[in-house]
This record gives C-alpha cells, sequence and structure tokens, in this order.
C-alpha cells in the first residue's frame, strides 16, 4: 500500500533524506526507526501529500503523491507529533467535524464506532481540554481513523504518555493494523521491538537496514555474547574465560557471574565449559545472550557519513521545525 522508490529531500544545502526505497503492505505495521533529525518526518510528510519531494517517486494506496495528491490524501490518515485539537470542543464534536471535513457519509454512525474502538464512549460529551494526555492522543488517532484510511502514518503516537497510557495505545496501533497500513515514526526501541511487524531503521537521512526486529537480531549479531555463572568460590573464573580460544573479551564480573564476547562465527562454549570445570569452578549457567534491538540501532547509526550539502544556503534540520513548520504540522493534521 505504501512504494517509496529513490525518495530524495534537499532543505537548501542539506539533503534531509537520500534516495529511499522501501514498501509497506496491507495488514502490514512498519516501524520508521531513527535518532532525532533522522529523516523521519521529513519522509512522512512528503507520503501524505504535504510536500513534494525533491527527487524520486512514492505511491500511497496506488496513487502517485505528485500526480494523484488529492486520491493520495482521502486514503490517508495522518497523526503528526503534536496533534492538532480545538480544546473548546466536545470529543464528539471534534470527531464530527472532522469526518464532515472527510465528507464520511453517516458521520454521527461512524463517530460513535470510532469512539468504541478508542473505549472513549464515556468520554464523547467531555471538552478537549479536560483531557488527559494520553486521551488526547486517542482522539488525535480517531481523526486519523475516521474516514476509514487504507494507510495510517503515526508520528511519535506514544511520545509523553505515562506507561499505562503507552500500553493502551500500542493495543489500539495493533488492532488497526490488522485491516490497515500502518507507517510508525519513533525513536523509542522497546516501542518498535514490541508492535512492529518489519524495521527500517534510518540515520542521517539513510536506510541503514530493514527487516523484522527478530532477523535484524539474527542477522547482525556477528560477536556473540555470552553469561556464565559459577558457584562458591569464584576468583580467578575470568582470567580461565579469557585463556579459551575463541573468546574475545570479559566484562562484568561479579559475584561469579560474567559475560564473554566470542570471535564472529566461532562458538567456544565447549571449552569454556571444560576450563572452568578443570580449574575447580562450580558451572551453574553458560549461555548466549542475543543482541537486543538496542544494540543493532547503536551499532547501525553510529560513525555514519553525512550525507552531502547541495549548496551554501542556509537549511533546516529535520524533526526540529521552525514555527512556520509547526504550523504545516497543524495544518496538515487537520
Amino acid at each position: 500500500m505504501i512504494r517509496v522508490e529513490g525518495l530524495t529531500k534537499d532543505y537548501g544545502p542539506r539533503r534531509a533524506i537520500s534516495d529511499l526505497t522501501f514498501n509497506a503492505d496491507r495488514g502490514e505495521i512498519v516501524g520508521f526507526l531513527g535518532p532525532n533529525g533522522a529523516g523521519k518526518t521529513t519522509t512522512m510528510r512528503i507520503l501524505t501529500g504535504f510536500m513534494p519531494p525533491t527527487y524520486g517517486k512514492a505511491e500511497v494506496a496506488g496513487f502517485d503523491i505528485i500526480e494523484q495528491s488529492l486520491e493520495v490524501r482521502r486514503r490517508v490518515g495522518y497523526m503528526p507529533e503534536t496533534v492538532p485539537l480545538y480544546p473548546d470542543m466536545t470529543v464528539f464534536e471534534y470527531l464530527k467535524f472532522m469526518a464532515d471535513l472527510r465528507r464520511v457519509p453517516e458521520a454521527d454512525d461512524r463517530v460513535i464506532d470510532i469512539l468504541e474502538t478508542l473505549q472513549m464512549d464515556d468520554r464523547a460529551d467531555s471538552y478537549i481540554s479536560n483531557l488527559s494526555k494520553g486521551m488526547r492522543q486517542r482522539v488525535g488517532l480517531g481523526q486519523a481513523l475516521v474516514h476509514d484510511p487504507e494507510v495510517l502514518i503515526l508520528d511519535e503516537p506514544t511520545i509523553g504518555l505515562d506507561p499505562a497510557q503507552i500500553i493502551d495505545v500500542r493495543n489500539l496501533i495493533r488492532e488497526v493494523g490488522r485491516e490497515h497500513t500502518v507507517l510508525l515514526s519513533t525513536h523509542i526501541l522497546s516501542e518498535a521491538q514490541q508492535i512492529c511487524n518489519r524495521v527500517l531503521i534510518i540515520n542521517k537521512g539513510r536506510i541503514v537496514a530493514e527487516d523484522t526486529p527478530e532477523r535484524l537480531q539474527a542477522r547482525l549479531t556477528g560477536a556473540q555474547r555470552v553469561v556464565l555463572v559459577v558457584g562458591g568460590e569464584a576468583e580467578g573464573v575470568g582470567r580461565v574465560v579469557e585463556g579459551v580460544p575463541g573468546v574475545l573479551a570479559v566484562a562484568g564480573e561479579t559475584d561469579g557471574r560474567l559475560e564473554f564476547e566470542t570471535e564472529p562465527g566461532k562458538d567456544p562454549r565447549p571449552e569454556v565449559a571444560r576450563a572452568v570445570v578443570n580449574a575447580g569452578f562450580n558451572l551453574l549457567e553458560l549461555r548466549p545472550v542475543g543482541m537486543s534491538l538496542e544494540d543493532i540501532f547503536l551499532q547501525l547509526t553510529r560513525d555514519e557519513p553525512s550525507p552531502p550539502e547541495t549548496s551554501d544556503e542556509a537549511f533546516y534540520d529535520d524533526d526540529e521545525p521552525d514555527d512556520e513548520a509547526e504550523d504545516w504540522d497543524d495544518e496538515a493534521g487537520s
């Protein structure tokens, strides 16, 4: 439902995104993961028809974002990082207003359905100004869903929420993702790992990895980490492990527990076990430690080359918009 090929955007001399190519299918939640300023928001603005790319092309729900921009906007639900809500309206009034703007048939019935989906039936008559931030995020998700879009684009949907609110919003996104295409931007690693079918890691405007969280872990682990635990007297066990061929480094040695790193492609655990037992230690545990998505993220976004500058003019940093850009966000969200 989303097809992107060679997408590039320049802000004066600054290349915010460079040659992005990816896709997202129906029923798939794709996580757009990267540090602040990586190019996530710029990409989403382009896909929602908010701004044109400098180069490249993209299709959303089968329509070209440049040649068929209105058709794209009819089929996209967009929730910006800062949701543009009207505090003096009730929840029902606001969602009804958004439904009318979208020319949704039988808008009242559709709003009632959305309120049930959001589990906000009892807050329909509450003024938005009286809602908690978590409830406001739900309303923002509701305005993105009210016209039943084929594609849902969410920019940092759980930012600023407490743990309970984050769980509620994640559950809603999972439910929506069963029937829609969802592109979800975040720099919260656990969020991408828990709710996304596939992850795109973007750094300095370029995609540096793309796969499921599980496959990324398997493909990028490289050197393996292993936890070793011994019982009783443990002094000197680290020196024993260090002397085993295939062990690169030993770290975190405390109270009979340590971690060691192995050479890529080698598994010295049998030799480590024999060496530890032969040295007189009581071996209790020896297990590999999987590489977390956080480890992968840090590995892929460290020491990446900067994208080229295109001129000597002033530029705007992505994800740190000025006042005018914030106004654009409000307009796009509404």
